[in-house]
């Protein structure tokens, strides 16, 4: 996987948490921090001048074809796993208009594409999935069904 500008300065990232009928979508990408197959809330970076909000519209937009609206913030981590520092903010969001379908990072050209698969997961279905961060599960467990 080619790590573009992810290394070696500390990255923004904004994240959204859509919950439907007891059912929470994640993602499946290939993290540069694990250089392995993840599932994970859809986001991604905020770009210079963005609001966190404006940056988790913008990526869920873009990674799963939705518009949203940001309800709150949940949550925020920090990654440190040199080369890669992150802070990321969790935001619960809901659905305006769209149908779910996996989208694709824009930075990246599509033979360097790290997303692969999208859905909506249940409390059941992501104690048995490599989701990250791993803390996300229990945040999510009055959520879902």
């Amino acid at each position: 996987m080619k790590q573009h500008s992810w290394k070696h300065r500390v990255r923004v990232r904004s994240c959204g948490v859509l919950i439907e009928n007891g059912k929470v979508l994640l993602v499946e990408l290939c993290s540069p921090v694990v250089n392995d197959w993840v599932w994970i809330p859809p986001g991604g970076e905020v770009t210079f001048g963005e609001t966190l909000e404006e940056a988790v519209i913008r990526e869920m937009k873009e990674e799963t074809g939705l518009t949203v609206s940001v309800v709150k913030q949940l949550t925020s981590n920090q990654v440190i796993r040199p080369p890669v520092h992150a802070i990321e903010f969790y935001f619960l969001v809901e659905r305006i208009e769209g149908d779910v379908e996996l989208g694709h990072d824009p930075e990246l050209e599509e033979k360097d594409q790290i997303l692969r698969n999208i859905g909506f997961f249940s409390k059941t279905d992501i104690k048995t999935m490599n989701v990250v961060p791993q803390f996300l599960i229990e945040i999510l467990d009055d959520y879902l069904t």
